[in-house]
């Protein structure tokens, strides 16, 4: 009996596991054709560096819906992307009024941009190591004829607000070179902390659009499903009774057939898995037949009703809520259950 319960349990886990890992994939595939991660890094050092646009807005919008809006298909933060390796003197800031918008983004991106990646238009690079941003504020600082005080005074006069926070770092490093290159590491590191935690809510904003888009997709009634797996169960079990009960078991077998030939019917039976034939009711289903090629079937008739029923919506909502969790979490259930092992423990 427990048996049986083990297998309706590793059922619905997969299930859910490939789900989940469906809904992570087409998120990455967003996140990587819009280039989301590389937008905000850069509007956030936009804010950082230069401060507010022309308009005075905000490059790295607030709140989660604004994102949707601005970093996806509005502005676009990053600089302009170039193949060349970083010059061997870098710029100098503008003097006073005469600053640029984005001088302080373009002087980093010209001390960064040998980790940039080939691509066209804009530049890819989504994550800048806290050790060579500071490295690149030394360079900045270095080109000033004052150094690192003459690099604090144009920023004061350009308005930057990084000035306050590399003040701070300044005077606590009691003016030490090392240790104000270390002090802007951490304190760089721990900027990237916290735009990593706005980064996550959104992506968790996008997760839930997506599971619900997957759940109605594939009308996947979690209740249903274990329902499934437990005549699938069962069936299985007497099939395999067969072979130790004799010709009464095969004649119950027969008559549950329809009268047909129990052979083919249990193999087409048996060749059709609970999760395959819980996916025959998404809006597309394909079909595999023993000789051929495959089909697709356009099931919009039934998938709108099946989706307009009542009775199945406690189950769509057991699935959503079972994809809010992640991939990685049904991974870790589906690896207590089975007992593999993680291969970082063991080595």
């Amino acid at each position: 009996m427990l048996s049986v319960y083990v297998d309706l349990a590793l059922g619905l886990v997969v299930s859910f596991l490939l789900l989940s890992l469906l809904v992570s994939g087409i998120n990455e595939a967003f996140v990587r054709l819009l280039a989301i991660r590389s937008k905000f890094l850069w509007a956030y050092l936009r804010d950082t560096l230069d401060g507010a646009d022309a308009q005075g807005r905000s490059w790295l919008p607030a709140k989660v819906r604004d994102v949707f809006a601005a970093l996806p298909f509005a502005r676009d933060p990053r600089p302009v992307h170039s193949d060349q390796p970083s010059p061997a003197e870098p710029g100098t800031l503008p003097i006073g009024e005469t600053k640029a918008q984005d001088a302080m983004v373009k002087l980093l991106y010209e001390r960064v941009q040998e980790i940039d990646h080939p691509t066209k238009g804009r530049t890819s690079i989504a994550n800048i190591p806290p050790g060579r941003f500071a490295v690149a504020l030394m360079e900045m600082a270095a080109a000033e004829p004052e150094g690192v005080e003459g690099f604090l005074a144009k920023l004061k006069e350009m308005g930057s607000p990084l000035y306050g926070h590399l003040r701070g770092v300044w005077e606590t490093a009691q003016r030490d070179l090392d240790r104000f290159r270390a002090g802007v590491e951490t304190w760089f590191d721990g900027e990237m902390q916290r735009l990593s935690m706005l980064y996550k809510r959104y992506v968790k904003w996008v997760v839930a659009v997506l599971g619900i888009l997957v759940t109605l997709l594939f009308t996947m009634d979690g209740l249903e499903y274990g329902k499934t797996l437990l005549r699938d169960n069962a069936f299985r079990a007497s099939v395999t009774a067969v072979a130790g009960a004799g010709t009464e078991a095969y004649d119950e077998l027969k008559a549950r057939c329809a009268g047909s030939d129990p052979v083919p019917c249990i193999t087409e039976t048996l060749s059709e898995p609970a999760m395959v034939q819980m996916l025959q009711h998404a809006l597309v289903s394909i079909e595999i037949p023993a000789e051929g090629d495959p089909t697709l079937h356009w099931n919009g008739a039934t998938w709108w009703d099946r989706l307009t029923t009542p009775s199945h919506w406690p189950g769509f909502l057991l699935t959503y809520v079972a994809l809010l969790f992640g991939a990685s979490f049904w991974w870790d259930v589906l690896r207590r259950i089975t007992g593999i092992r993680s291969r970082r423990k063991d080595q």
